[in-house]
């Protein structure tokens, strides 16, 4: 199902596009800033779902809405405006809107309302791909992990959101994978981009964009109806790959500390080190919901085996990250024999010491070229999880 969002604010469309797109996984959004990039949209795509802000830079969403309503009486149009009184409802009315959402709205309100309105417009019926089409589509619409975000938590910290602190929050959600990759993705989107560099942490992210917007970003995500996995065998998976990630972040700021570095950008990379894996596992496990039948772990393994890359790939660049952390997320898994700079022998130990090869000769070297052989024997001494852990001193 294709819909439309028609805002010019990109903050504001991108937080509409993640609420709509976790209504369901069947739903693909695409996004307008004006009324010619809407009828262009709507021209092409045959879009089943509008949902159009009220002023727009060439004209007004009235004026899209007759003309939808000229050629199609019953495709659903909400109107998204900051005006609530009593003659401009009665003026979207007599257009033929189909709803009317006041700004600001609230998040939670917003997702139930679109709930009601596009869950009758779903086709109900299983789906006919296989797992390999789904996955070779998923990667050219637009890919999503998983993420566990929970919504009571979230409401309670919008509750206490004037007290709340942009650090406090990024504290709080510094292993929020999912999370994490959206709030970096809409930082640096170009409106944000004030000073000219690129968002490396999510405690940067919180300050450009400010904590009711991040807030606003967390409940959207946590409303996502794909991010509780209905297969066990895939949600074990994806256990193990989310606590690989934050293992590997771990390692890395530990790695960081010892060198007397900042650990931020180190934590980043090894949160998002599992990406690919988490989205391929995330389709695989819509397949399943969708009555593509059940995954043998032998295709499990050869779907993460053909997919995880390019999906992981397909996401650095979705997001906007900027190229210094994607060779960082790339160090984790390998090191190039060309450009191997100080920070990316960081992240490959990292990796290694998160992983059953934390005492090899390879991870033994890398610490050497580091400068850290007397802390690496003392690990070499201690059991694997029973570290003493050391600060963060970014």
């Amino acid at each position: 199902m294709n819909v439309v969002i028609v805002e010019d604010d990109d903050l504001m469309a991108d937080l509409l596009e993640t609420v709509v797109s976790g209504l369901n996984p069947a739903i693909r959004v695409s996004k307008a800033h004006s009324v010619g990039d809407a009828k262009r949209l709507w021209e092409s795509m045959n879009p089943k779902f509008f949902i159009v802000d009220w002023m727009l830079p060439d004209g007004s969403g009235l004026a899209l809405l007759r003309d939808i309503r000229a050629k199609d009486k019953d495709v659903p149009v909400v109107m998204i405006t900051a005006r609530a009184d009593r003659d401009s409802i009665l003026k979207a009315a007599h257009y033929g809107i189909s709803g009317y959402i006041s700004k600001p709205f609230d998040v939670e309100l917003l997702h139930g309302r679109l709930v009601s309105m596009i869950g009758d417009s779903l086709p109900d019926e299983a789906s006919s791909r296989s797992l390999p089409e789904m996955l070779a589509e998923g990667l050219d619409s637009g890919v999503h992990i998983p993420g566990n975000m929970d919504v009571a938590g979230i409401l309670a910290l919008i509750e206490e959101a004037d007290q709340l602190s942009g650090s406090r929050l990024a504290e709080r959600w510094q292993k929020e994978v999912a999370l994490s990759a959206r709030l970096l993705e809409v930082a640096n989107r170009s409106s944000f981009r004030r000073s000219g560099a690129p968002v490396t942490s999510v405690r940067d992210a919180i300050s450009v964009m400010g904590v009711p917007m991040a807030l606003n970003q967390g409940l959207a995500l946590a409303l996502d109806v794909g991010t509780s996995f209905t297969s066990g065998v895939i949600r074990s998976r994806a256990l193990e790959y989310h606590a690989l990630a934050e293992a590997v972040a771990c390692e890395a700021q530990k790695i960081a500390a010892a060198m007397g570095k900042r650990g931020r950008l180190f934590q980043t990379a090894g949160l998002l080190s599992r990406m690919g894996e988490l989205a391929v596992l995330s389709v695989m496990d819509r397949f399943v919901r969708e009555g593509g039948g059940s995954l043998s772990n032998a295709d499990i393994e050869q779907a993460l085996e053909d997919w995880a890359q390019p999906y992981g790939n397909r996401l650095k660049v979705q997001w906007r990250l900027p190229l210094d952390l994607r060779q960082l997320i790339g160090a984790v898994h390998h090191l190039s024999r060309e450009n191997v700079t100080q920070q990316h022998l960081v992240m490959r130990g990292a990796a290694l010491l998160a992983g059953p090869e934390r005492l090899s000769t390879e991870c033994e070297r890398l610490m050497r070229q580091l400068g850290l052989e007397a802390w690496f024997e003392s690990l070499k001494a201690k059991p694997s999880g029973h570290e003493e852990s050391d600060n963060d001193r970014g």
